[in-house]
């Protein structure tokens, strides 16, 4: 029995953008949108100003600032299209001058304190985003600030990483900043793990970008914890120390006062007279 109309649409394809969608002028990107084994046809569509390719793929070899923007995707089997894929975003960075990211009250955070991670721009931008490495999406939606606070309230183990913060106008959502140069945030604590501080900072093309290394202001957040957590070792082993020592000089001073009196014992009795001799 054949049905004149398919009652239920097609399931949707995904879309991604691959190294990623944050793409720094002149450099490459590929989107590429998936579906089912057997498609007939592919569609990926370019919103406002619409335009579209039949293919499954769109490669840019040099971003530019028009290829920025929302991305979907469709498929064909027959004369039934699926549902469109999830909009991609796809943004160009390194459009404008990269703002600065710091850490208020410090970098440095005991596990279940609160913390504000603060971005600022030298140009009137009025709106920005929080990114943490790691993680597949903003860590922060953009706020519409221009001098945007990210509140971290009662941290826990998790929050701990690098951070980078983009700052650009509404009037231009896709087109980015430079991101800021990357904040390590390390969360301290008995149950507290800080993630491992990279040794090289990989560029945004290489990276995904967060759930975002050396700190604005030129210090080494994980220096400083180790230090003190040496600090600490040292008081102990100190205390430890004396505390021997202490136990050392009693110890001792028991054995000579103990020794003084045999010797004075010893000189009494070598003083009182021998005992008389038996009678015959």
């Amino acid at each position: 029995m054949r049905f004149k109309h398919r009652k239920d649409p097609l399931p949707k394809p995904s879309l991604r953008a691959e190294p990623s969608p944050l793409v720094p002028l002149g450099q490459p990107v590929t989107l590429r949108c998936q579906g089912p084994r057997d498609v007939d046809l592919y569609r990926l569509e370019k919103l406002k100003p619409e335009k579209y390719e039949d293919q499954d793929f769109l490669a840019i070899p040099t971003m530019k600032r028009e290829n920025a923007g929302r991305y979907r995707c469709s498929y064909q089997n027959g004369s039934h299209w699926s549902l469109p894929s999830d909009q991609l975003e796809l943004i160009a960075t390194d459009v404008h001058f990269k703002p600065s990211l710091s850490a208020h009250p410090s970098s440095v955070v005991p596990l279940g304190r609160d913390v504000t991670l603060k971005c600022e721009s030298q140009y009137s931008f009025d709106e920005f985003v929080l990114y943490k490495e790691g993680d597949t999406g903003p860590f922060m939606r953009p706020q519409k600030w221009f001098q945007a606070n990210f509140p971290i309230m009662s941290v826990t183990a998790a929050h701990s990483g690098t951070y980078r913060c983009y700052s650009f106008s509404s009037s231009s959502p896709y087109l980015w900043s430079t991101p800021s140069d990357p904040l390590v945030l390390v969360v301290t604590g008995p149950s507290a793990v800080p993630s491992q501080v990279p040794t090289e900072v990989p560029s945004p093309m290489t990276e995904k970008p967060v759930n975002i290394t050396a700190s604005p202001d030129g210090s080494s957040p994980p220096f400083g914890f180790a230090y003190q957590s040496y600090a600490k070792g040292n008081l102990v082993r100190i205390c430890l120390g004396a505390v021997i020592i202490i136990i050392l000089v009693g110890l001792l001073g028991e054995e000579c006062h103990r020794q003084k009196k045999c010797l004075q014992h010893r000189g009494r009795a070598g003083q009182r007279p021998l005992p008389p001799l038996p009678l015959a």
